[in-house]
This record gives structure tokens, C-alpha cells and sequence, in this order.
């Protein structure tokens, strides 16, 4: 009798085969609603990120008051870290969206389950960072004669004769993020909730955000103006901003891309 031969294991699909659904202009404020129901189901674990996000504000304007020079480099690590400490709020939302009751343990392990893919995906943002702040160094360079202190480069922000710094400054600081959203905006949630590579997550991210650009923009228009709004009273509005943010970006995760 002849054996039959095993069957093939499942193959995830590639970046151009997952579906994405098509997102109106409410989608949003949507997430937004979602990511603040789940903040209140898990009030403690959100509470938690967001202490999280609050120290990172204060040690960033520590930096800033004693040694400025450093500033710009402690900011590119804070971006960085930021997508991966709203793991435990991807983690937290997953529960929830299950049914079962969220766990703070769970949340803090959330990345254990994909370690090696998160550890590719951190190392492409890594490397954006150091791009970024290497672009960004350049423009300081070529705009003064020298590496001037960093509080007198923000400074020359408010003078008019340094509007080509300005714009250079600007322009370069838009490419680099707008490049980052676009791999990130859904990419992590998407390696968490599924057994995809890191590279199929960002090049969905990607497709996400070039095929429905006018909405993923509004989504990341919200979420800068919110957070520079919860940063204005000493980050104290990240306590809350934050984990809701994170919450947010779950749910716009699993509206946007199909199982």
C-alpha cells in the first residue's frame, strides 16, 4: 500500500495577494472612538504605556535642558521605540476583541510570541533613524558655519534669513517620516496578529497607504496633532493620549487589512 505524501503547509500570502479594504473618511474617528472604549475595558495596562510615554517626554526635555547636543539623537530612539512599546496595547486590544479578559503579564510578553520578524522590522527602522538623523545633521552643517548648539539651531527656526534652513530642515524631516508611516502604520499590529514576515507587513503597510493615501494621511494628521496637543502640558496628556493612540491603531489595523 502506498503511503500518500504529506500535505504542503500553509503558505501565508504575499504583500499584492492580502485584500485591503477600502476606508471612507469617517474610518478614523472611528478607530479613535474604538481605541478609547478599549482604554477604559483596560484602564490600568493603558494607564501603564502611557506613564511610559509621559517619562520618555520628560527625560527628552532633561536631555534637552543639559546636554541639547544629544537631543535630536534621544528623539530618533524615542520614535523607535514608541510602534514597539504599543505592543502591549496591540496585545490588550487582541483580547479584548476576543472576548477574554486582558492581561498585564501578557502585555508586557506581547513580543515574545515574533520576536525574530519585530527584531528584522526594528532593525529597518533603526536604520531609517540613522538615516534621518544623518540627513538632518548634513542640513545643520551646510546651513551655519559649523555645528552650531542645538538650542540656537531651534532658534533659527523663528529668523527669516535662515528660511532655506528652514525649508531644508523641514522638507528632510517629511521624507523620513512620512517614510516610516507609511511601512509602519499597520505593519507591526499585522506581524503580531499574524504568521507573516516583516517584510510582507511593511510593503502592506506600504500598499495601504499609497492606495488609499488621502485617508491614511488624515489618520496620521490626526494622530501628530493629538500628540503634539497631549505634549504641550509637560506630556501629561500622554498618559491618556497614548494608550489610546496605540488602542487606535489596532483597530485601524483589522479594519484595513482582510484576514
Amino acid at each position: 500500500m502506498v503511503e500518500s505524501a504529506p500535505e504542503p503547509a500553509p503558505v501565508a500570502p504575499g504583500a499584492l495577494a492580502i485584500v485591503l479594504r477600502p476606508l471612507g473618511w469617517g474610518a478614523p474617528l472611528r478607530w479613535l472612538r474604538a481605541g478609547w472604549r478599549d482604554f477604559q475595558r483596560a484602564p490600568l495596562i493603558g494607564l501603564f504605556y502611557g506613564a511610559c510615554f509621559m517619562v520618555m517626554g520628560w527625560a527628552l526635555m532633561k536631555v534637552f535642558e543639559h546636554a541639547p547636543a544629544y537631543t535630536l539623537a534621544l528623539s530618533a530612539g524615542f520614535l523607535l521605540m514608541g510602534p514597539f512599546l504599543c505592543l502591549g496595547l496591540y496585545r490588550t486590544s487582541q483580547r479584548l476583541e476576543r472576548g477574554e479578559t486582558p492581561d498585564f503579564g501578557d502585555s508586557l510578553l506581547a513580543w515574545d510570541t515574533r520576536t525574530d520578524q519585530l527584531a528584522i522590522f526594528g532593525f529597518v527602522l533603526l536604520v531609517l533613524e540613522m538615516l534621518w538623523g544623518r540627513a538632518t545633521l548634513v542640513v545643520f552643517a551646510v546651513s551655519f558655519d559649523g555645528m552650531p548648539d542645538f538650542k540656537g539651531s531651534l532658534l533659527a527656526l523663528l529668523e527669516p534669513e535662515n528660511i532655506g534652513f528652514i525649508t531644508a530642515w523641514a522638507g528632510v524631516g517629511a521624507v523620513f517620516a512620512g517614510l516610516i508611516y507609511a511601512i509602519s502604520v499597520v505593519s507591526i499590529p499585522m506581524i503580531l496578529h499574524r504568521q507573516t514576515d516583516a517584510i510582507t507587513a511593511g510593503l502592506t503597510s506600504l500598499r495601504l497607504v499609497l492606495t488609499q493615501t488621502a485617508v491614511m494621511l488624515w489618520w496620521g494628521a490626526l494622530i501628530a496633532v493629538l500628540v503634539l496637543l497631549a505634549m504641550l502640558p509637560w506630556f501629561a496628556g500622554l498618559l491618556v493620549v497614548g494608550p489610546v493612540l496605540g488602542h487606535a491603531s489596532w483597530h485601524a489595523y483589522r479594519d484595513a487589512v482582510a484576514d
